[in-house]
């Protein structure tokens, strides 16, 4: 495994979860292209969820994370009609060993609901890791307002390559690459919403669920070992100021930098893409871009360390009545914000 890779969560059905239930494999459980034939009807059966599958990227490639880390090939992506005519896409990836497929898994991008028939329509080969890389990559929403090295608060739609965006580690930094996705706002897709003021965020804020947002601790409370912590916005959904909203379609941006860093999306500090030395073929060349500083890679809390309800807890505490952020907040918690930075654009602890 690559030293400063973290892995990866993609929400996956496994292909014995799917069954075809009409065509020319009828009986058969989903698989690989090869072995796909269109019109066939598939259902996912009932009971069976999709769950979580770890991936790590390495020199070679995706494996699966574990005691056997398999390699990955992401074979296709699915295009299936439902029953009221709306098209679903869906990836296939092939967990191999010795050169035959040992795990096959679906993940969708969107939801594919149980005892559904849903028709195969499309096979494509090629964009299987174009699409792979928008859906797995942690993204904002259309809408959401970046901070520019000048103070100002730019539409992430709006920006262009070479505008020089603040980051809280290394001062002002020209943005190498923007990306868009469109995807249903459904299952693991839809966003998480911030109201605008719940975080002492300026506007709302918007944002795939597994996107992560830059706290600092006066005091570790978190348990983190470390007073700087990276926190997923899924975790502080709260139902109230904190949503997920599903629905519709939403555009997701991407913005790719030299290297990772804290950025400030709506006034709050949050993570840019995370640039990886082995990058999808539809980001920059990795060998063009200096290398990456690990800095950011393992400040993430995990899961089983910090329950939701207690995440929004102490973020809404740590912004309530500090004015943008500044001062030690409640419980020692502090989400740093674009406001307090210092005249070099890195915002200095009290």
């Amino acid at each position: 495994m690559r030293m400063g890779s973290r892995p990866l969560r993609i929400d996956v059905f496994r292909a014995s979860d799917i069954l075809t239930t009409d065509g020319v494999m009828k009986g058969e459980t989903i698989s690989f292209a090869d072995e796909l034939v269109l019109d066939d009807t598939f259902q996912v059966i009932r009971g069976r969820q999709v769950q979580p599958l770890m991936l790590v990227s390495t020199d070679s490639g995706l494996h699966r994370a574990g005691a056997e880390a398999l390699n990955v090939h992401l074979d296709c992506c699915l295009t299936l009609m439902g029953p009221d005519g709306d098209t679903h896409e869906a990836l296939i990836l092939v967990a191999v060993k010795d050169d035959h497929a040992a795990d096959i898994y679906v993940m969708p991008l969107g939801d594919l609901a149980p005892l559904t028939d849903y028709r195969l329509v499309g096979i494509a080969r090629h964009t299987a890791t174009r699409r792979f890389a928008e859906a797995a990559s942690g993204s904002f929403a259309k809408g959401t307002r970046i901070t520019l090295c000048d103070g100002a608060m730019c539409p992430i739609e709006a920006l262009r390559e070479g505008d020089i965006v603040l980051t809280r580690d290394a001062g002002p930094q020209p943005v190498r690459r923007i990306t868009r996705a469109t995807l249903r706002a459904t299952g693991s897709f839809a966003p998480v919403v911030i109201a605008a003021g719940a975080l002492n965020n300026e506007g709302p804020l918007a944002l795939r669920p597994d996107h992560r947002l830059f706290v600092y601790q006066r005091q570790d409370q978190l348990g983190a070992g470390r007073p700087e912590v990276l926190i997923k916005a899924r975790h502080l959904v709260d139902g109230k100021k904190i949503i997920r909203r599903k629905g519709g379609f939403i555009d997701y941006y991407q913005l790719v930098f030299d290297d990772h860093h804290i950025i400030f999306a709506e006034g709050i500090a949050a993570e840019s893409h995370l640039v990886d030395p082995a990058p999808p073929a539809d980001l920059p060349d990795r060998a063009s871009l200096p290398a990456a500083a690990p800095r950011y890679h393992d400040y993430e809390v995990s899961d089983p360390l910090i329950p939701p309800e207690e995440a929004a807890r102490l973020l809404r505490a740590a912004s309530a009545g500090q004015g943008a952020g500044a001062g030690g907040g409640a419980g020692g918690v502090t989400v740093p914000s674009a406001k307090i930075t210092s005249a070099a654009g890195r915002r200095t602890p009290d």
